[in-house]
């Protein structure tokens, strides 16, 4: 093992991860404005599947019974604990209970409903939104079923199971969290630094539906834009009797198109292709949705079912720009898409939003602070949630929630082979991201798969990128988003805190920065612990914090300049012991107003396409530079100095095997001193630095002036970062030009390369 992974264990071990005793964990506690607005009568009592809908359906949240016992009695309890509010995680303040579960236990919830009166052809449907993790489903002392996976919904029919009277629901749960290696997303035992409170049980809604027993199951719309189309693939379930699905699709409550296709005795599934004429496209500027009606109907023509739906017109896909980098395009225009990292998280109810507004708060935030997008990160949503993004024309890129940072199944950043998977892991992970994007295809905000994050469980990275791309080629994919890049999905993704620097975009993926930034501003009274919050890099006024995050959205038009897709900070709030959020974990306090920041973000879609070098680096080729150990005055950064007694060596410079950069010069004293002289005709209106520089400290003249005095901000560096410099644009002459450095060690492994550039903007 040689120096580099040694630090990077270290940095891992260490920092953030500062862990506290599991008798601390559900210590902490923090009230939302909505929190006291959540009652057993009205909790979560919308309609849960705004893209399939119905109008027979109960909704079963409100008070529970729980109990938590050992797993070794597998029956259900003769009595129990207390009462819970469901749709709340048990170690949640909404769910009023509060407490730890742990692998050893069960979680038992019971309660108690009226059956509808059923007609002979109709059947009942219990449906949960999502159960962490196993859950195992009675009705009147019998089994129904048992689902695994907690981030899909899931449902049985419990007409067999009813009795006279009352009918008493039973589910029994298990979940391992980080004892096991089931997608679980940032959930442990002992929650530190970037990972959190454990989620157990029910925390989605559970509801009731009458439906028929010959009925639609689920409907997937796949809009074509270039065709003029959309196709409706209508399952149902597989009946002894030949069916017709009649699909119409409205614009603004007129039918504008109509097709029906017979299912054959036995069939489950079909696939319509309906004509949009002169299609309204789907846009952040234009949410345009469109309605579906699709019915179910025997051959006589006797109706069955009926469900409404809609559909988005928009095309994603990859294309090259003016400059020919190759873009995201949306419905064939390159489209800047500037996202937060969205955690989700909530101090009353973790995974579960106190109410629907506010769920809906953080999206309008999002949209009024200038963003256009949001990475979902390790999590889902209600589904609600994404049906309120389709309206508000808000871009999704959804993440597979998934885990095992800490267990075998993690892979570092420099590691070329994947983690191996146990294959009934393996095939669990698999089904349950299939089962989310079954569930979320007919959302067109949502844009882009993430089915791996960094090295989190990342296994099998080409065959689970090529297959999600093949299941659903109406969406692109980011294979892993972050650190080990297999060279396969629509993206190159890198994460680099605080950034923000870019991959060159390539012939057939974009170039995307999958996080970055993570600015930590701690405000007073708003804080989840009395103990070290945390950043990646953390401010204590907000004049600070306003002015370093100015200067990241400068630099990042660099970047942008150059063929950069998208871009990702990180994040929308404070979660926990995590204060880089730009709203306070308890929604109180927007840390920047939102119309300064929307000023801020505007330059970031203006069209910056022509960026040219004026002192290239050497990530990918190297370049020359004069170098001297020693000086002895302080010309040598004149341009008058006369360095031809100086060495030429190619840059990086490095004082160790630097597994992620071209070692092409030893590195061995503590201070070395840079020159270049370069020539240009043009006196650029921006100037921007790219450099890489872990444990080192440069300071960069430009013709004697001083331009840059760089510190190592620490991080995982992987990647070049850019600078905004533009204040000392002036100091380009037309002609000769000479750039200088000192550069010195911070610790004895350090490395350096740099570059200069500039971007036009197109007028």
């Amino acid at each position: 093992m040689n120096i580099l992974k040694l630090f990077f264990l270290g940095f891992i071990l260490l920092c953030p991860f500062l862990s506290y005793a599991q008798e601390d964990v559900l210590k902490y506690e923090m009230k939302t404005r909505w929190t006291n607005e959540v009652s057993p009568n009205d909790v979560w009592d919308k309609y849960p599947r705004p893209q399939m809908v119905r109008d027979n359906w109960e909704n079963l949240n409100g008070l529970w019974e729980y109990a938590i016992l050992p797993t070794d009695n597998k029956k259900v309890p003769e009595k129990f604990q207390g009462e819970i509010l469901v749709p709340f995680a048990i170690e949640s303040k909404l769910s009023r209970v509060k407490k730890m579960v742990d692998e050893d236990n069960y979680l038992w919830y019971k309660t108690s409903f009226k059956a509808p009166l059923l007609r002979a052809d109709e059947d009942l449907l219990l449906h949960f939104g999502a159960v962490d993790w196993e859950a195992q489903i009675f009705l009147n002392g019998k089994e129904v079923g048992l689902h695994k996976g907690g981030y899909d919904p899931f449902s049985f029919n419990i007409a067999p199971f009813l009795e006279e009277g009352d009918q008493e629901l039973v589910v029994r749960v298990w979940d391992p969290t980080d004892k096991g290696t089931q997608p679980r997303g940032k959930q442990l035992d002992s929650p530190r630094g970037i990972w959190y409170t454990p989620v157990t049980g029910i925390w989605q809604t559970v509801w009731l539906e009458k439906v028929p027993q010959s009925r639609i199951e689920l409907v997937k719309p796949t809009p074509d834009v270039d065709s003029r189309n959309v196709s409706v693939e209508v399952l149902t379930n597989a009946t002894n009797e030949n069916l017709i699905v009649d699909v119409e699709v409205l614009k603004e409550g007129k039918a504008i198109s109509r097709e029906k296709l017979s299912y054959g005795a036995g069939s489950e599934s079909g696939l319509l292709k309906l004509s949009v004429p002169q299609p309204r496209l789907w846009s952040p500027e234009d949410p345009f949705l469109y309605d579906l009606n699709i019915r179910l109907l025997r051959a006589d023509g006797t109706l069955l079912d009926e469900v409404e739906s809609y559909f988005g017109m928009r095309k994603i896909s990859l294309g090259k720009d003016a400059k020919g980098y190759t873009r995201i395009l949306l419905n064939d225009k390159p489209l800047f898409q500037w996202g937060l990292l969205d955690q989700g998280w909530w101090p009353d109810g973790l995974y579960t939003p106190p109410t629907e507004e506010a769920m809906l708060f953080d999206v309008e935030k999002t949209l009024e602070m200038g963003f256009n997008m949001i990475r979902k990160h390790v999590k889902v949503e209600p589904a609600r949630y994404y049906y309120h993004c389709d309206k508000m024309g808000v871009l999704v890129w959804q993440d597979m929630p998934n885990g095992n940072y800490f267990r075998d199944l993690r892979i570092q950043a420099w590691e070329e082979k994947d983690a191996e998977r146990p294959l009934e892991s393996a095939i669990q992970f698999e089904e349950e991201l299939k089962a989310m994007m079954d569930h979320f295809h007919l959302f067109p905000s949502i844009l882009v798969w993430v089915p791996l994050n960094e090295g989190w469980g990342q296994y099998d990275t080409e065959r689970i990128a090529e297959w999600t791309e093949q299941y659903d080629p109406s969406r692109l994919v980011d294979c892993p988003s972050g650190w080990a890049d297999r060279g396969v999905g629509d993206m190159y993704d890198i994460h680099l805190y605080p950034g923000p620097g870019m991959e060159p975009a390539e012939a057939d993926r974009a170039s995307v920065l999958g996080e970055f930034g993570g600015l930590g501003y701690p405000v007073e009274d708003h804080l989840w612990w009395d103990k070290k919050n945390w950043g990646y890099l953390t401010y204590h006024s907000e004049d600070e914090f306003v002015e370093a995050y100015d200067d990241l959205m400068d630099a990042l038009i660099g970047p942008v300049s150059k063929g950069l897709s998208a871009a990702v900070y990180t994040q929308t709030t404070d979660v926990e012991g995590e204060v880089n959020g730009l709203i306070t974990y308890d929604r109180e306090v927007v840390k920047i107003a939102p119309d300064k920041l929307t000023d801020i973000h505007s330059k970031l879609y203006q069209e910056y396409w022509d960026a040219f070098s004026l002192v290239k680096d050497s990530e990918v080729n190297p370049h020359e530079w004069k170098v001297s150990n020693a000086v002895e005055s302080e010309d040598w950064k004149k341009t008058s100095f006369d360095d031809f007694a100086w060495d030429v060596k190619p840059a990086p410079f490095s004082s160790y095997d630097n597994t992620f950069i071209s070692n092409n010069t030893e590195w061995t004293n503590e201070k070395i001193y840079l020159r270049k002289t370069f020539h240009t005709n043009v006196v650029p209106e921006t100037l921007f630095l790219r450099h890489y520089m872990p444990k080192a400290s440069a300071r960069i003249y430009l013709n004697g002036q001083l331009i840059a005095d760089l510190k190592d901000r620490g991080g995982r560096k992987r990647h070049y970062t850019d600078v905004d410099i533009s204040q000392y644009s002036d100091q380009i002459k037309n002609g000769k030009n000479v750039i200088a450095i000192e550069l010195s060690k911070d610790e004895e492994n350090a490395s350096f390369d740099v570059g200069l550039y500039t971007t036009r903007k197109v007028r």
